[in-house]
């Protein structure tokens, strides 16, 4: 249309709309065309997309609302039930609403929704990947490294008894667990390199975990992916019969106030959620400027903290 419109040749054309999508007057969209731009001002919203709720993700998402009210932005949050249709309906909706910036906790099966980022204009509202992401290795992202969380955690359990350990999941969300399933593999891992006398035992709910079972496999750690599923563990036992940390060392996954404030207070693997807000506050602050948010990735390095169990 341009070329005949005009009288120019297909490369002259194609610079001319190259220089339009630079300006952002238009949007280039891969096997669709070009398009005019939505030049509507965006909101001062930022969008979350979470998979589903836990006391993890809502530790996260109080730190992403404070520092977005210090810069007069606010957060709307969403959930999509581990569904990646879900997922692509609500980010959508908030590009079609041109939110400031779209933060998104992806489903647990990123395949999905893969080319439904790539497909997405340097013009639209930022897209930013939080806590995880198992395949869009290009996309700006704040993630933690979750394996060596799981690392350090074994290191510590294995320091304080010579017994097995016990990984305890947490199966009730539809779906793979893709993040679960990484954190179980860094722990049969572990265990054959550094202990390959012992059984692994991976429990797949905390209401699952009892005192026979655990002494008929030797166990004298337990790691958990939760604090909530830490504190069912630390009950379950205790009405057992078995003396925490005494009996069995228990390390858990958040480091949320229920690891702090518990009785006993819980040692915990702490994901750094404050340092993983000021690198997205990094990314999203070009964009706050009528910038472009760079595809640059962060990764937050989880640490031990250890309290009474």
């Amino acid at each position: 249309g341009l070329q005949q419109k005009h009288n120019i040749s297909r490369e002259t054309a194609k610079r001319v709309l190259g220089l339009l999508a630079e300006e952002g007057l238009i949007v280039q969209r891969a096997g669709k065309g070009s398009f005019v731009a939505d030049l509507r001002p965006k909101q001062k919203v930022w969008g979350v997309v979470l998979p589903f709720y836990s006391t993890q993700y809502e530790d996260l998402l109080l730190r992403i609302t404070g520092s977005a009210a210090t810069r007069d932005r606010e957060v709307r949050h969403m959930c999509d039930y581990n569904n990646w249709q879900e997922e692509i309906r609500l980010v959508g909706t908030m590009l079609h609403e041109r939110y400031e910036a779209i933060l998104v906790i992806p489903t647990l099966d990123e395949s999905r929704t893969r080319d439904f980022y790539d497909r997405l204009s340097p013009q639209d509202s930022p897209v930013v990947l939080l806590d995880h992401t198992m395949t869009n290795n290009a996309f700006p992202c704040v993630i933690q490294s979750y394996d060596l969380g799981v690392v350090r955690a074994m290191n510590y359990l294995l320091e304080q008894k010579s017994g097995s350990i016990a990984f305890v999941r947490d199966q009730f969300w539809g779906s793979r667990n893709m993040v679960q399933e990484l954190m179980e593999e860094t722990y049969l891992g572990f265990l054959n390199r550094y202990r390959p006398e012992v059984q692994p035992l991976v429990i797949a709910r905390p209401e699952q975990v009892q005192a026979d079972l655990l002494a008929d496999s030797d166990i004298t750690g337990i790691f958990c992916c939760h604090d909530i599923g830490t504190v069912q563990i630390l009950g379950r036992l205790k009405e057992q019969g078995v003396r925490i940390p005494q009996d069995i060392n228990l390390v858990s996954y958040g480091n949320t106030d229920l690891a702090r404030y518990f009785t006993p207070a819980i040692t915990a693997i702490d994901p750094h959620h404050s340092e993983m807000v000021d690198h997205l506050i990094t990314l999203l602050e070009p964009g706050m400027k009528d910038g472009r948010v760079e595809k640059q990735q962060f990764i937050a390095q989880p640490d031990l903290v250890v309290r009474e169990t």
